[in-house]
């Protein structure tokens, strides 16, 4: 699913369910980072299978800590947009590697259960998600399950603005005390 909003959803849900442990942008943004291999397969018109390397777990983890090193010097600018769109960000170093790995092992496994090319475990040849979820599932239900992730993950973003503003408010009347 390169460049989908089908990522969003489990990806938004997962984020702000565990935004204690996960930096959110960084596990949203992790979704797209890794489809950057898709895209310069095609560009440059490399052929099948789109999604390689970075589709893999061992890779995927590589391009994820190296997406939460690149992100952390705007960990400003995330906190910015949080506070404009209102939601806790409080993040590290640490938190924003975690996050990258996990970001893209999502992606990946998304992917898995979606596209047949995938393989989670290179360099060993792996057992097919693909194959064994489209047995029971087709690309509608999966896609289907994604946008109910994105309704949930809208339930969690107003829980977690609810949560920013109580915070801010008690923050603003310790400092009138």
């Amino acid at each position: 699913m390169p460049f989908t909003p089908y990522h969003f959803g489990p990806s938004g849900f997962i984020a702000l369910a565990f935004r204690r442990w996960i930096d959110v942008p960084v596990f949203v943004l992790a979704n797209v980072v890794v489809d950057i291999e898709v895209l310069v397969i095609r560009i440059l018109g490399l052929g099948y299978p789109l999604h390689r390397y970075c589709h893999t777990l061992l890779i995927g983890a590589v391009v994820g800590a190296a997406w939460g090193l690149a992100a952390y010097p705007l960990r400003g600018v995330f906190k910015c947009l949080a506070d404009l769109i209102r939601i806790p960000y409080r993040t590290g170093l640490r938190k924003m590697l975690i996050s990258g790995i996990l970001g893209v092992w999502l992606h990946v496994l998304i992917d898995g259960v979606y596209h047949y090319d995938v393989r989670l475990f290179w360099p060993c040849k792996s057992i097919s998600l693909w194959r064994m979820t489209q047995r029971r599932l087709g690309k509608e239900q999966i896609e289907t399950l994604c946008l109910c992730f994105l309704l949930a993950a809208a339930v969690l973003y107003v829980l977690a603005v609810v949560a920013f503003l109580k915070e801010r408010k008690a923050q603003n009347r310790n400092l009138s005390e």
